[in-house]
């Protein structure tokens, strides 16, 4: 029975990437002009004629979509995990909130105006945040519970979103960049953004999937993952700095696209199951399947332009929060 569940997960799974797959090929072909899936992968092995098109702009944001969306997928299965909250999300801990908070102070201390010169201002501002929000949930005694760190996620949320606020109202060019960044866009980027933040997300991936076996443990209450012999104070340490790791990394290029840590781990839930083995890689490849999906819905639904993934992914999700708690509600009735 359990070789048979771990064949029927595994089928699943591939049926995913290639779900991922085949979006990959559409992400590439559907644009402002529609190339024929033939003439694209003849492109990719250089035999087509598209090169600008593909390797210059649509190959960037297919591989960054992918990226994102793992990076997402996976934090948002570890958020709720540690804080035992169904409706955990990354930006629970404060992380989107630095980022922007981080953008704001940069463009409008520095007058900096490129991707490039703030990035960094704003994954500094995503790891301030969350270290921030970790030490206030462990203060006392304790340690760090679910409850005290969902409570100082949602404190130092709220304290750095009317400070950013506060400063993008004074500062017009504060402002223009921060609503462009807040929006969630793939649009316009290259490579380079990429490979400036992989490090960080390779290595949040790794501390993300290296607690996976106390995840379990941990779902059955601090107590009995102690009795089981997991250090819980470390688990939380380390999946707290892959979430910061993998969030930060994520939102600093493309901005919060929100739902996707909710939604995805749900979705994931009900085909794996709450094994954390299976998951996590069932969130890291079903997150990039909705990211790119809304991408390219967003690219047909207002052609010539195009709408911004996450104002798509927010259409999806949102639904399916208000679902979910309605759902809640009346299993506690």
């Amino acid at each position: 029975m359990i070789q048979t569940s771990t064949t029927s997960r595994g089928t699943l799974l591939l049926a995913a990437v290639g779900a991922l797959l085949v979006l990959c090929l559409l992400s590439l072909a559907i644009g402002t002009r529609t190339i024929p899936p033939g003439e694209v992968l003849a492109t990719l092995v250089g035999r087509g004629g598209e090169d600008a098109i593909i390797w210059g702009t649509r190959f960037p944001r297919t591989l960054l979509g992918i990226v994102v969306g793992a990076s997402l997928g996976l934090a948002g299965a570890l958020t709720q995990a540690l804080t035992r909250n169904p409706l955990g999300d990354p930006g629970l801990l404060g992380i989107s909130a630095g980022a922007a908070f981080g953008i704001v102070v940069a463009v409008a201390t520095t007058g900096i105006a490129s991707l490039y010169g703030y990035i960094w201002f704003a994954f500094a501002g995503a790891l301030v945040a969350s270290a921030v929000v970790y030490l206030l949930g462990s203060a006392g005694r304790g340690g760090a519970t679910p409850v005290k760190l969902a409570i100082a996620g949602v404190a130092i949320t709220a304290l750095l979103t009317s400070l950013t606020s506060g400063i993008s109202l004074v500062d017009p060019e504060a402002l223009n960049r921060y609503r462009f960044w807040a929006s969630g866009s793939l649009a316009g980027q290259d490579l380079g953004v990429l490979f400036r933040v992989l490090p960080f997300v390779l290595v949040g991936t790794a501390l993300g999937l290296a607690v996976t076996p106390a995840l379990n443990s941990l779902a059955l209450g601090d107590d009995v993952a102690k009795s089981l012999g997991r250090r819980v104070a470390i688990t939380r340490v380390q999946g707290a700095a892959a979430i910061t790791m993998l969030t930060g990394a994520a939102v600093a290029v493309v901005g919060p696209i929100v739902f996707v840590g909710l939604v995805v781990p749900h979705a994931a839930r009900m085909i794996a199951g709450p094994d954390h083995r299976w998951l996590l890689p069932f969130s890291m490849v079903l997150a990039p399947v909705l990211v790119l999906a809304a991408d390219i819905v967003g690219r047909v639904i207002a052609r010539p332009g195009e709408t911004e993934v996450g104002i798509v992914v927010a259409f999806i999700g949102a639904p399916f929060f208000i679902a979910l708690v309605r759902r809640r509600r009346l299993a506690e009735l």
